[in-house]
């Protein structure tokens, strides 16, 4: 007899008090899904009830000390996540404030969690940032005192080592206002000059004592810089937001877009320009290489000559970006920006281009992209013997593509990455391998010439003869 499937349906079906047992027994001897159950029962008593819960939670993670392995990480962080959850359900929306003050105090465990586990994988870092996120839903609601708002910014700013509150003056500029925002610049300001105190030098317990204080200080002028950095930017301030940059790191590829941007909004389209131009010229030519593609900055400088009106320069720029890096956006762009009837021409230009292009790998991209596969076809006619089988990402989608209408072609791709696999002898992509000679047999029957490349039996045997080594190791194993 067929079982029934579990789920919510069938579940409910067999009512409140089964179910409750097999609750206990499920949770038993799991603290984790005890407190989660806990909390689920007290969220219908009210916000307060709730909120004692989540801070009793809280206060245990601070006070823990054990290191937390992988497996621990995640069951912390996914208890975290749903006590966020709980939090803009149950108790943001008749008590904003008290939300608040949770969330801001989860975000003060961010010190004390990384500095015992090892979160490369960024488990917790994502999960903060979802409570910053949860803050931000929250700030249009809160009532706290512009003032009081501001000191709370610049004391858990300046004393934040992980990042936690890298965005909370921009989620709370609709709670802090002009008025706070203008409060907070002050504070930080003042600041600079506040002496460095012994919780300042706690993070610095090694060297000189001079040299732990100027290590404090250097840190918090860093922080103090940011912080009126971010303050401008969401006063409209461009040149306070800029002030922070020498005219040489305004010129970086990673720090020009951004300045751009801002001048655009602020109406300073020419400023803009002139600031991508210089950022353009300072670029190094390994900077413009493959491997390293400054789209951003690209894009910057087609959003200030679109902004000043100037088409013509607009359409080299978008095509010298096509030329360089076979950009399909860029193309696009490019092609509706032409009058009538010219983008037919510039289409057969734009195919001969990638038909040429240095790297075939790029130009199958491309036509994968922009799904040109009449063009695809073309160039794995006319450049099979570059083809790269290590590059599976893009051949393995384009032959399934090029499968129905182009049997040879999608062939061709999956001989490359059998012949890469066996020759490399990539033993986790041999079962890979079957299959894509698997699909080689199906597209055999829809091939009627192969031209000059070896039938499916013919292929067959050659695999056979080159690589018989790796049949007899399999049958002595």
């Amino acid at each position: 007899m067929a079982s029934k499937p579990l789920n919510k349906a069938n579940l409910t079906a067999l009512g409140a008090e089964v179910l409750a047992d097999l609750l206990l027994e499920a949770v038993k001897g799991d603290a984790a899904r005890q407190r989660r159950v806990r909390m689920a029962l007290a969220a219908d008593e009210g916000p307060e009830t709730v909120s004692a819960d989540i801070r009793k939670r809280f206060a245990a993670i601070r006070r823990a000390k054990g290191f937390l392995n992988r497996p621990s990480q995640k069951k912390l962080a996914q208890e975290l996540t749903e006590a966020i959850q709980l939090i803009e359900t149950r108790i943001a929306p008749t008590a904003p404030g008290l939300a608040f003050d949770l969330l801001w105090t989860q975000l003060h465990l961010a010190e004390g969690i990384h500095e015992r586990t090892d979160d490369s994988w960024g488990t917790i870092g994502d999960t903060m940032r979802a409570a910053m996120q949860a803050i931000g839903e929250i700030a249009p609601h809160l009532t706290l005192t512009s003032d009081t708002l501001a000191e709370q910014i610049l004391e858990a700013t300046l004393a934040d080592g992980y990042g936690a509150f890298d965005r909370a003056i921009e989620v709370l500029a609709p709670a802090l206002g002009p008025e706070g925002l203008a409060a907070l610049k002050d504070k930080a300001t003042a600041a600079f000059e506040a002496p460095i105190a012994a919780s300042d030098l706690a993070h610095y317990d090694y060297g000189r004592p001079s040299e732990r204080e100027s290590r404090a200080r250097q840190y918090r002028s860093s922080t103090l810089e940011r912080i009126l950095q971010d303050v401008a930017d969401q006063q409209g301030d461009v040149d306070g937001w800029m002030a922070k940059y020498t005219p040489e790191q305004l010129a970086y590829h990673t720090i020009a877009p951004d300045a751009a941007t801002r001048l655009l909004d602020a109406g300073r389209a020419e400023e803009a320009l002139a600031l991508i131009r210089t950022a353009l010229a300072a670029q190094k030519p390994d900077q413009r290489s493959d491997w390293h593609d400054p789209r951003e900055l690209d894009d910057a400088h087609f959003a200030c000559l679109s902004a000043l009106g100037r088409k013509a320069e607009l359409r080299e720029a978008l095509w010298a970006r096509f030329e360089a890096r076979l950009c399909p956006d860029a193309l696009r762009h490019h092609l509706k920006l032409l009058p009538d009837f010219e983008d037919i021409d510039a289409e057969d230009t734009a195919r001969a281009i990638v038909l040429a292009y240095p790297s075939m790998t790029k130009a199958l991209w491309f036509c994968h992209t922009t799904q040109d596969l009449q063009l695809a076809r073309q160039l794995i006619d006319a450049r099979y013997a570059e083809l790269n089988g290590n590059v599976y990402e893009i051949l393995t989608p384009l032959a399934e593509e090029l499968a129905p209408n182009h049997p040879l072609q999608a062939a061709l791709l999956w001989r490359a990455l059998i012949d890469f696999a066996l020759t490399q002898q990539r033993k986790g992509r041999y079962g890979h391998a079957a299959r894509h000679l698997q699909s080689c047999a199906e597209a055999d029957t829809r091939i009627s010439d192969y031209r000059p490349h070896l039938s499916h039996a013919a292929y067959l045997q050659a695999l056979e003869d080159t690589h018989a080594h790796l049949a007899a190791s399999k049958r002595r194993n």
